[in-house]
């Protein structure tokens, strides 16, 4: 490396190790490291774009000396032009020549840059975006600009990364409480109680429950969860309980309303699964109506009897149109003093432990008896003092 290479090289790494920018929200970080490799470089322009959500588009974040880029809401597909093509191959890329032959963004060519150099944001083995550098007199950027441009891409992709982690996680938790039940309906002669505690470690899941009145002495109970962790799951879950909701007013089979259910999320929710199990009670008649997909059998317990898992039929879980044949429903005597207990299997899957083995260890546990002491006694049994993996959501019910 040249004396001159290596003078660049320490100055953009005092720059983004610098102590004051810790206190930076990841905007003004954005900003600031901008303005510095833009003085740094002696560039004309300095750019952040991120991968959207989809992980198909760049979408520009940050700018120094080409505002109009974000206020307009520039977007460049992975793969096409300049910077698609950074995000596409992860390397650096370098042209002299800027138009629309080689850039999908028209600023650029019409700002007057004539050479361009971008660099990939990478943090933890996943793409975060693309920093760009550009000049309006011709130039060559030496290898020692681009490792010099590749620093501060690394610790802009780290703040991008941990910033938008940080952010997820508090959107799904505040979305998945926002549509757990804030009570459950009382009624006369049945009895509810419910649990949700999120997992450790792995962030808020698509786990849920719901309980909900509905017309002609009915009540819907679902129990569910989406396949996967995070913000994207969180949404999911919420399009899926406010679908199943509609459907539920519509048609009283449970396993019609499942089917609909899948037929919605094959078609809208691309490369999504989720297990669910819905019950309708008939108040009056005393019992209830259950169709489960791909989901754990619920125990019941009744009074004088040894609980049991539902004798019903598990159909495919709801998503990529697994269901050929339609979906099924079976009816289940409630007399009084039956106890129903609905879960996810966060509740009883443990790492190096058999499943039926805790399955099992549940239905021992459940008893006919107040749904909440019920609750009590199984979070107490199968959780203890030991934070699941996973998340868990409960529900249990009593025909009093």
């Amino acid at each position: 490396m040249t004396g001159a290479g290596s003078a660049i090289r320490w100055r953009v790494l005092d720059a983004v190790t610098d102590e004051t920018l810790r206190d930076l929200g990841v905007d003004e970080l954005l900003r600031v490291l901008l303005d510095r490799v833009r003085a740094l470089l002696a560039v004309d322009t300095a750019t952040v774009l991120l991968v959207d959500q989809d992980g198909v588009q760049l979408v520009a974040r940050a700018t120094s000396g080409l505002d109009q880029e974000v206020f307009q809401g520039v977007r460049v597909p992975l793969g096409k032009g300049f910077a698609g093509r950074v995000a596409q191959t992860l390397r650096p890329v370098q042209i002299e020549r800027v138009d629309e032959s080689t850039v999908v963004n028209p600023l650029l060519w019409e700002h007057g840059l004539r050479v361009l150099l971008g660099v990939p944001m990478v943090a933890e083995g996943e793409l975060v975006g693309v920093v760009h550098v550009g000049s309006t007199t011709s130039r060559r950027f030496t290898d020692e600009e681009a490792d010099a441009l590749r620093l501060v891409a690394d610790r802009l992709a780290m703040a991008v990364y941990v910033n938008r982690m940080r952010a997820e996680r508090t959107a799904a938790t505040l979305l998945q409480e926002s549509l757990l039940p804030s009570h459950l309906p009382s009624t006369q002669g049945w009895e509810l109680a419910a649990r949700y505690v999120p997992g450790a470690g792995n962030g808020v899941g698509g786990d849920w429950y719901d309980v909900f009145e509905l017309p002609g002495g009915r009540t819907g109970v679902v129990i569910g969860d989406v396949v996967g962790s995070g913000l994207r799951a969180a949404v999911v879950m919420g399009r899926l309980r406010s679908a199943l909701r509609a459907y539920a007013l519509d048609y009283a089979d449970p396993a019609v309303v499942l089917g609909k259910l899948d037929r919605k999320a094959s078609h809208f929710e691309h490369d999504t699964m989720a297990t669910v199990a819905y019950a309708v009670i008939d108040r009056a008649a005393r019992c209830m109506r259950l169709s489960v997909a791909g989901h754990l059998r619920p125990v019941v317990a009744v009074e004088g009897q040894d609980p049991a898992f539902a004798n019903v039929p598990v159909d495919p879980p709801v998503g990529f149109e697994l269901v050929t044949g339609g979906r099924r429903a079976t009816d289940v005597d409630l007399p009084p003093g039956t106890v129903v207990v609905l879960y996810t299997d966060g509740l009883v899957e443990r790492r190096g432990e058999d499943l039926d083995a805790g399955l099992e260890r549940l239905r021992h546990t459940v008893t006919a008896t107040d749904p909440e002491a019920v609750c009590a006694r199984v979070m107490a049994t199968m959780v203890g003092d030991q934070q699941a993996a996973d998340d868990i959501a409960l529900v249990a019910l009593r025909h009093s």
